[in-house]
């Protein structure tokens, strides 16, 4: 993958300068608690003295998704951002007020995935998707998104890349989680704003909400650190192995055909023959009971762990 670069460069955020070979933190006033306290956003920024990428690596887009805030919490108390070139921009918890909440959204219901490019004096979401479209985005080459899923929806390692972005897919390959393919672009999410910025983002998914999932942490930072190596910004790391990483070229959800208590049957990340049985639905009487088998050979990665479902809920997510 060659991105260009102009060369080394100084990094500005919210009105500081981070010369070359220096590091620094950042604080980004958003907003204030009812009851005055202020809330900003953290943004460490590492700038290398040799010339090479800007890369930006966030967390907390989704303020109940923790296992991508301590994958860099982790990375930063072990200075794993100890650059020779490039610049790297980390935000370990963008949304705090979801974090501090324990709820994907900011306090007014708003999902800042959807409220990107934002308006300088919209919703707190959209003030926080502003910030982030006019002061960051100009500034990368290109970034991870850490992410997990949903409540209850446990994601087996993988990295979504922008069909329509074909360094994107590179850097997928790259970052060589266990599974990886396209994911569509969504309107109003921030890996869609910067796609057209020419701005290639890959997110990276693992892990369920609220729950920390060493295998996932463990995941998520080798293959950041995969990633800084591709592009010669560490000096300590070996070059990545040879890729072990299978690409999915087809995804499906399997719905609950009924409603009842839902019994997974298989271990997520599985690879799986067409008609394994994956799961099944069984009332509290156990008169009925309906199975779930797999469509199509291929490998499951998400589950929802939710014990008690309705007709039509998400259970299982396949690739092939």
């Amino acid at each position: 993958m060659h991105l260009e670069n102009e060369g080394n460069k100084t990094i500005t955020v919210n009105g500081e300068i981070i010369a070359p070979g220096t590091n620094k933190l950042v604080r980004i006033n958003i907003s204030r608690l009812p009851t005055g306290t202020l809330i900003d956003i953290p943004v460490h920024v590492f700038n290398g003295k040799k010339a090479g990428p800007t890369i930006l690596l966030q967390a907390g887009l989704h303020g109940d998704e923790i296992n991508g805030v301590e994958t860099l919490r982790r990375m930063l108390a072990e200075n794993d951002f100890a650059i020779i070139k490039g610049a790297v921009i980390v935000v370990p918890i963008l949304n705090i007020f979801g974090f501090i909440h324990f709820s994907r959204d900011v306090p007014d219901g708003k999902d800042v995935n959807r409220s990107f490019p934002g308006t300088k004096t919209g919703s707190l979401a959209s003030r926080i998707a502003y910030y982030y479209t006019n002061e960051l985005l100009p500034q990368i080459d290109f970034g991870i998104d850490l992410h997990t899923g949903g409540g209850q929806r446990h994601n087996y390692p993988q990295v979504r890349y922008s069909q329509e972005d074909e360094y994107s897919k590179e850097l997928a390959q790259v970052f060589d989680a266990p599974l990886y393919f396209a994911s569509r672009l969504i309107r109003g999410s921030f890996r869609k704003v910067a796609f057209n910025m020419g701005k290639p983002i890959v997110v990276y998914e693992a892990g369920e909400s609220m729950r920390f999932d060493e295998f996932a942490i463990a995941t998520a930072i080798v293959g950041i650190k995969n990633i800084l190596t591709h592009f010669d910004m560490l000096t300590e790391l070996k070059k990545p192995k040879s890729k072990t990483s299978v690409h999915l070229e087809k995804t499906r959800w399997l719905r609950a055909p009924r409603a009842g208590m839902f019994i997974p049957k298989v271990t997520n990340g599985s690879k799986v023959s067409k008609g394994r049985l994956l799961g099944m639905i069984t009332d509290t009487v156990a008169e009925k009971s309906k199975k779930i088998s797999a469509p199509m050979d291929g490998y499951v990665f998400c589950i929802n762990h939710q014990a008690v479902v309705n007709q039509g809920d998400a259970l299982f997510h396949i690739g092939k």
